[in-house]
């Protein structure tokens, strides 16, 4: 599995802020005793301020984290320590990369997909693959933009970072054209199915089945998540 270094990120980066503070404190200090002008003071609360902002944005990241990882615990007992944070890690990264989605939506989901066992290996009779259960050819199509070299199909969708990426991507596409419910139905039943129900605003006997179960579906789990966290 390819390996996700980004939640290294943050805290290298309050690393270099703290030195460039200490730096400037140190730069004073030897020269002036203390920040005397106000361009010396300004600079100083400027790197504090950037400090205080660099920590908060971390503490908002490992917030969500530990609460995604949660929610896998709850369905996936047995998936390691490490690929949790890591999974975790991508669903926040594709909150932040995707303004209309957020971690709940992309862990209900995950969990509907996955038939609620957070499993990365799952399979569907249809041939769909992976946690956001994503189908051979709409992966091959969506590993362009996301510069996945594409090997082996099973090898892709398997990889969880990878089917995160692209799932989210693709569902962040779909509700950007047919918005939340919309969505959800052209993520399910496809595009042309979930256009048609739009354009006759949403009547009876269009969606398949399985995708008017699968709107409501999704968003209870959705609300559920977005609940626990408040």
């Amino acid at each position: 599995m390819k390996k996700n270094y980004s939640a290294w990120k943050t805290p290298l980066l309050i690393i270099i802020i703290l030195f460039a503070c200490l730096a400037v404190i140190g730069f004073s200090f030897r020269f002036k005793d203390v920040p005397t002008t106000s361009d010396e003071i300004a600079r100083l609360e400027k790197a504090l301020q950037d400090i205080r902002a660099a920590m908060n944005v971390d503490s908002v990241r490992q917030y969500n984290i530990q609460r995604i990882m949660s929610i896998i615990e709850q369905y996936n007992k047995d998936m390691s320590s490490e690929m949790k944070y890591e999974v975790a890690n991508e669903i926040y990264e594709m909150a932040v990369k995707y303004t209309n989605l957020d971690v709940d939506l992309i862990c209900a989901t995950i969990t509907h997909e996955s038939a609620a066992t957070w499993d990365p290996k799952v399979k569907s009779n249809a041939g769909a693959i992976g946690l956001m259960q994503i189908m051979p050819a709409t992966g091959m199509y969506l590993a362009k933009y996301e510069d996945i070299t594409w090997t082996d199909t099973n090898e892709i969708l398997t990889d969880p970072i990878y089917n995160i990426r692209m799932g989210s991507r693709y569902l962040s596409t779909l509700i950007s054209y047919y918005d939340l419910e919309g969505g959800l139905a052209a993520y399910n039943g496809g595009e042309k199915r979930a256009a048609f129900w739009l354009a006759n605003n949403k009547a009876d006997g269009i969606l398949w089945a399985e995708t008017r179960d699968y709107i409501p579906a999704v968003k209870k789990l959705y609300k559920k998540f977005r609940e626990s966290a408040l």
